[in-house]
């Protein structure tokens, strides 16, 4: 059940360590979200397999991503590859009660094929009411700590992309309840650092307290490449050059399993002018948001449209 013994490299890509967790795990992660989109299901278990052969070993995914269909797509290539035991396999859950995490949690293993996630995150934590509910008595952090007793999870985390004070409330929230998170999803990338920025806010706090760093939208699906200022590799080396322990990028075509895998075994830490440069390249593109609309407007906010989804 463990995968603490996954211990060096797998493939090309680098290891990091998952905050205090003494789990190692691949630099670059596998976005479950992408894994919806091809037509063909066998290409998206070509893509699973690929990564791992290529040591991209950390595995995104969420209860609601393509209508459970990612997370099909996921456990049916782990279990034809035989690949459970190779991966940290990670899934988000929508549930803010105690009843619908609980039930989400456990339609998400049986589409994952396994008896257990290494990490669950509440998925979208974007309004300061999702940390009051989560915490309440009766809500969804009960079902997980109940769930990681069980051992149906290993570790416990949340997400958000919406706005810094929200990730900083949910901390506060944690310490309040004596409950400390394992690892934190949040958007980091080279337009972020200028608008509302999580990498300002939030990333001190985590590291800090030795809290996992899961990085996320380093290129907002293309919208910073739509920008025209900076390359895919330039922003995977951005991400990676923060203290992050996995950078997770969507993967649609095989090419971008190279893509990702090439970038992470080619990494080298950035110079202070490096960094500069890239950030001045990206200034005035990053201006209000308009390449991140994650945090600007609503349509990413599939929580937001499905209110039944929180329970």
């Amino acid at each position: 059940m463990s995968t603490g013994s996954m211990a060096g490299r797998w493939g090309e890509v680098p290891r990091r360590a998952l905050g205090r967790t003494g789990e190692m795990v691949s630099m670059v992660g596998l976005g479950g979200y992408h894994l919806g989109i091809p037509r063909s299901e066998r290409t998206a278990t070509k893509i699973v397999h690929a990564a791992v052969e290529r040591g991209i070993t950390f595995l995104d995914n969420s209860w609601d991503y393509h209508e459970g269909a990612s997370e099909e797509r996921m456990g049916n290539a782990l279990k034809e590859g035989g690949l459970r035991d190779k991966v940290f396999l990670m899934t988000k859950i929508d549930g803010r009660t105690k009843r619908s995490a609980a039930k989400q949690l456990n339609q998400s293993l049986k589409r994952l094929r396994t008896d257990h996630v290494d990490l669950i995150q509440l998925h979208e934590v974007i309004r300061f009411e999702d940390a009051d509910r989560s915490f309440d008595a009766g809500g969804a952090i009960e079902a997980l700590v109940e769930a990681r007793d069980a051992g149906k999870v290993r570790y416990i985390g949340f997400t958000g992309h919406k706005d810094p004070s929200v990730h900083l409330y949910m901390l506060e929230a944690a310490r309040a309840h004596g409950f400390v998170f394992d690892a934190v999803q949040l958007p980091l990338n080279v337009m972020d650092a200028h608008f509302r920025s999580f990498e300002g806010r939030v990333l001190p706090t985590l590291v800090a307290e030795g809290v996992g760093v899961l990085g996320m939208k380093s290129m907002a699906a293309g919208k910073i490449l739509a920008g025209a200022t900076v390359t895919a590799v330039e922003c995977l080396h951005y991400a990676m050059n923060l203290p992050t322990s996995v950078v997770i990028t969507g993967i649609e075509k095989l090419e971008l399993v190279e893509q990702a895998a090439e970038a992470a075994a080619s990494f080298r830490p950035l110079s202070s002018d490096e960094v500069a440069r890239l950030l001045a390249k990206t200034a005035v593109a990053a201006r209000e948001g308009r390449h991140e609309t994650f945090k600007t407007t609503s349509e990413h906010d599939s929580t937001a449209k499905h209110l039944e989804w929180l329970g």
